[in-house]
């Protein structure tokens, strides 16, 4: 896989888990890294484990504040000169149950930071650089997000399928110069997942033909794949990593 030697990439939530998984791949390849998340504490010691400074910066603040959104570019290509890369990792899902019993705030709140941040995101950086110089954007979406129902998780799952079909209508609208796509994973080991797995982990993996869940790594390197030039030819697609749970119709 090509390197990332002088390239930029800015990795929305990137403190810990999927987020922090990505930008170590990224940087190991040879990429400089603009990190996000709320924490500012929980940002130094992901900057700390990246390499420090020379490699990686951090700009804490809510992924759908459109003034963080702003500064975070802004810091990025101050720092290392460009923004070739847009990793839209941030995602919540405040609730669960029934998506009826809803309340309308937290679901409004869901897809502004599921669906909407991402959009601005990703505007800020063509506006910034990608529009002029070319990039690569990709969206971390979930198997919530494929065309089957998510008990529990439902208006979580609703807000990913809107950011793969937003990734489509992304790489149409941004062609040929930027390039958009989607990875959606199953269950990952993090802290965001603990409550899907946590106490009866082998009991879950059970189910996957891979006999494990997945791990940052795994996400990360198909990150790596879409954002780099041997993925060139690649648009408006989303890489479903689930260690062959979705093929046995499970979540």
């Amino acid at each position: 896989m090509n390197s990332f030697k002088d390239r930029v990439a800015i990795i929305t939530g990137a403190s810990r888990g999927i987020g922090l998984g990505i930008a170590k791949e990224l940087v190991e390849r040879g990429a400089k890294v603009c990190i996000t998340a709320r924490k500012p504490e929980a940002l130094a010691d992901a900057v700390n484990e990246l390499g420090g400074p020379d490699v990686a910066i951090a700009v804490p603040g809510k992924a759908d504040d459109t003034a963080h959104q702003e500064e975070a570019v802004a810091k990025a290509i101050e720092a290392f000169g460009r923004l070739d890369m847009l990793v839209n990792n941030t995602g919540i899902n405040p609730v669960y149950g029934p998506m009826l019993d809803i309340d309308l705030e937290a679901a409004m709140k869901i897809f502004a930071v599921n669906v909407l941040a991402p959009l601005s995101w990703t505007r800020r950086a063509r506006d910034a650089w990608m529009g002029e110089h070319g990039g690569s954007v990709v969206n971390v979406s979930s198997v919530a997000g494929l065309p089957h129902a998510s008990p529990g998780l439902g208006m979580y799952g609703v807000s990913k399928a809107a950011l793969i079909r937003q990734t489509v209508e992304l790489g149409v609208e941004l062609g040929p110069k930027i390039r958009v796509n989607a990875v959606a994973p199953a269950v990952v080991k993090t802290k965001f997942a603990t409550a899907l797995y946590e106490g009866r982990e082998e009991e879950v993996a059970s189910a996957y033909p891979m006999k494990r869940l997945g791990v940052p790594a795994d996400i990360a390197g198909a990150v790596a794949f879409l954002l780099s030039d041997e993925a060139g030819w690649i648009t408006g697609q989303t890489l479903v990593l689930d260690g062959g749970v979705t093929l046995m119709g499970g979540v």
